[in-house]
């Protein structure tokens, strides 16, 4: 079992000490091989002093000049580290102060001298806790005899020495390679990598999906001994797995997953509707059960850990639990499946009355893709009538609930994204952090209304009996990320002013939205409003999402095959209804119905035993961190392929004309957005041949000295595509028409 530093000292918790045969097992030391590498790992660390050994038991040692970050650096050789405490400073590091480490690592960094207002902290790596490069995309080349890779991105200041191996070196010289990292470096001497494969000649000759994966180090294959514990799996359910959950087989249950044309068998959600004695609406969102298949520290735990989320690339998927989990758990048509059902009880009004949680055994009647539902609604006459009863309940779901739901939340102050339709595959908000709207499915965004709800009572339950839990937080996007939006919308002649001490808030985006739909440019401006939202994360404690206008807590807990975080709260659910104490003591008369809300505010014990609690504490401790690193990395994958996706589009229209919007402008040129495409280009000063243009910081504009034309944010211009670096994503473009007459303001400074 391979391990990182980072994942070993994870373990460790407070000043709390940790017997080795505790670690061997977190860390699935088996063999004789990995136990002797944990215990090097000890040893060295113990020498450094980041533990220390007593009776037989390791601590860790923690000192107030030494932090936890990770690196970034620039081409130029200097790196900060960046503290994952929010607000603390990033620390500036000297390239002779980085012991090797590079771009992209987990590092302890011991503070050499402090900040001061005006300068940053400094320090020097003292540990590297984690690498982020197991493998690097490179160039190969020849010097004297030996051969070299030399890395694509250019903040990876280091060759590596290859070792020959199946492939011919001689015919990868100047080629795009994947290269693994066998050794990093030792004091003077350089890594060591071979090459996994050959991309092509270069990253245009290249796969857009085969770059993407191997510059983010994206697994695509599953281990053999993970396969094997997939296969494990029973195929049936037993009659010692139905016990003590409720049966909810003979409700009319349906589920709604995926496209038309899609073949994918991951279908999490089920859903069941049916009306109270007292004129309120049950809704049942019924969550598939992995946890109860995939155990903690199995080697299926341990690869879903590793990686954390699916990852949506085009037309491929990366999962995170292989097909075969997949389909045992998967809510599929006439199946008996397990599930987590969370059943809420709403009035007319779509307010949420009261809930509860359940261990439940469901099987579902009708699985409809969302073009499927869509077409049914309102088709009661004419739809087959076999599907009589589903069609009643999605027009029930559709036209009277989720509208309520989704009045209550825009009351809130939550706001919808009406941005291009790309691939969403979660039930939720997911990573965009709001609902977006679809244009062509509607059923979609309502359907997301009902499942950010069952999140939302599952956050309050955990918070209410004190579990331990991982919420989803959503920090307020920083104004000066705004400016040139709010600009832009303003010279668009839209009323976005905020005021200077104000702070930013949902009803803002909700009022920015409402702009936007009224204007001339609505595509580009909500495109450009949702890259001012900021990457929703991960806590241990409760806290606000901006997105969804949430401040008691919210938490992810419906797709527990494509998120760890999900399978997690899985694990604190069913540890709750299996060791869940209903009572104060034994002799106490009163109890409480934990999977109810009723039980909110009637609890002053721990619900859990310590030792469950406090072993869930601390997984949720070790885990956070690791949810965010991959939650990031696999946005950044996504966002770079849709990237490398546009610039193949425009090297294959280089010289085309297009019409655009000038959404940012510096002093070196200034950006548009061609409309039409969704994509950005820069116009270079240098470009601008008619006359010398001035940058104006106030008016946000350049200004011809003599011609008097300005290029503001807000105009329109017809550009030309000029050139397209493909692996860095640049376009270059030239106007060839547009810009405006500049007014007396813009001339001043």
């Amino acid at each position: 079992m391979e391990f990182s530093i980072a994942t070993l000292l994870s373990n460790f918790t407070d000043d709390k000490s940790v017997a080795p045969k505790v670690l061997e097992k977190k860390l699935g030391c088996q063999d004789d091989e990995s136990l002797e590498k944990l215990q090097i790992a000890l040893d060295a660390l113990e020498k450094i002093g980041v533990l220390v050994k007593e009776r037989g038991r390791y601590r860790r040692v923690y000192e107030e000049d030494v932090v936890e970050a990770k690196l970034r650096c620039s081409s130029k050789g200097f790196c900060f580290a960046i503290q994952d405490v929010e607000g603390a400073d990033d620390i500036y590091i000297q390239k002779s102060h980085l012991s090797t480490a590079w771009n992209g690592d987990r590092v302890l960094v011991k503070i050499t001298k402090e900040g001061s207002r005006r300068r940053s902290p400094e320090g020097q790596v003292k540990l590297i806790l984690e690498r982020a490069n197991p493998s690097v995309l490179a160039r190969v080349r020849r010097t004297n005899g030996s051969y070299q890779a030399v890395p694509l991105d250019d903040r990876l200041l280091f060759e590596l020495d290859l070792n020959p191996n199946h492939e011919n070196l001689d015919q990868a010289i100047d080629h795009l390679v994947h290269v693994e990292v066998l050794r990093y470096p030792l004091g003077p001497k350089n890594p060591i990598g071979q090459v996994a494969r050959v991309l092509g000649s270069d990253a245009e000759d290249a796969a857009d999906t085969d770059i993407v994966c191997c510059k983010h180090d994206l697994r695509r294959n599953f281990p053999p001994n993970v396969l094997k514990a997939a296969q494990d799996i029973p195929k049936q359910l037993r009659k010692t797995d139905l016990k003590k959950r409720l049966d909810l087989r003979n409700h009319l249950t349906i589920a709604i997953e995926g496209e038309d044309h899609s073949e994918s068998e991951v279908v999490e959600n089920a859903f069941t509707l049916e009306k109270t004695k007292v004129g309120h609406w049950q809704l049942g969102v019924h969550i598939a059960d992995v946890a109860s298949f995939v155990s903690l520290d199995s080697p299926l735990d341990r690869e879903a850990r590793k990686r954390c989320t699916a990852v949506y690339l085009g037309d491929i998927v990366l999962p995170m639990v292989p097909e075969t989990v997949q389909e045992r758990c998967s809510l599929l048509p006439g199946e008996d499946r397990l599930a987590i059902s969370v059943l809420l009880t709403l009035n007319e009004a779509g307010e949420l009355v009261e809930f509860e949680i359940h261990p439940s055994v469901i099987k579902v009647d009708h699985q409809l893709s969302y073009q499927k539902a869509q077409s049914l609604l309102g088709e009661h006459q004419e739809a087959d009538p076999e599907l009589a009863s589903a069609v009643e309940m999605l027009n029930n779901l559709f036209f009277t609930l989720s509208p309520a739901v989704r009045a209550q939340r825009q009351r809130r102050g939550a706001f919808d994204l009406n941005v291009s339709e790309t691939q969403y595959p979660f039930k939720d908000e997911g990573r965009i952090g709001a609902i977006i709207l679809s244009s062509t499915l509607p059923v979609r965004s309502l359907l997301t209304e009902l499942t950010i709800l069952a999140n939302q009572a599952v956050a309050s339950h955990l918070q209410a009996i004190g579990l331990p839990g991982i919420y989803c937080v959503q920090p307020i996007p920083d104004v000066e990320e705004l400016q040139d939006l709010i600009k832009l919308g303003n010279n668009l002649h839209l009323d976005m002013q905020v005021e200077e001490d104000e702070d930013i808030t949902p009803q803002h985006y909700q009022r920015f939205t409402q702009l936007f739909a009224k204007s001339t440019a609505p595509k580009v401006l909500n495109y450009l409003l949702q890259s001012t939202l900021k990457l929703a994360g991960y806590s241990s404690k409760p806290g606000s999402h901006f997105g969804l206008a949430f401040d008691k807590g919210y938490t992810h807990c419906v797709s527990p095959m494509r998120r760890y975080a999900d399978l997690f709260v899985q694990r604190v659910l069913l540890a709750l209804f299996d060791k869940g104490r209903d009572r104060r003591s034994t002799r106490s008369k009163d109890r409480v119905d934990l999977n109810h809300s009723s039980s909110h505010g009637n609890i002053n014990w721990n619900v859990l035993p310590p030792d469950t609690q406090q072993e869930l504490e601390t997984e949720v401790t070790i885990l956070v961190p690791h949810l965010n690193d991959r939650e990031k990395l696999a946005q950044d994958a996504e966002v770079d392929l849709q990237g490398l996706k546009k610039a193949e589009q425009m090297k294959e229209r280089t010289g085309d004309v297009f019409s655009g919007l000038i959404t940012g402008v510096q002093s070196y040129g200034f950006f548009v957005e061609i409309e039409d495409l969704l994509v950005e280009g820069l116009v270079h000063v240098s470009s601008l041949k008619d006359d010398w243009y001035e940058y104006r910081s106030r008016h946000a504009c350049l200004v011809g000295r003599k011609n008097r034309t300005a290029y503001r944010l807000g105009d329109r211009v017809e550009v030309q595509v000029k050139s397209v670096d493909y692996y860095r994503q640049q376009i270059d473009l030239v106007t060839v028409g547009g810009g405006s007459v500049a007014f007396n303001e813009d001339l001043e400074e």
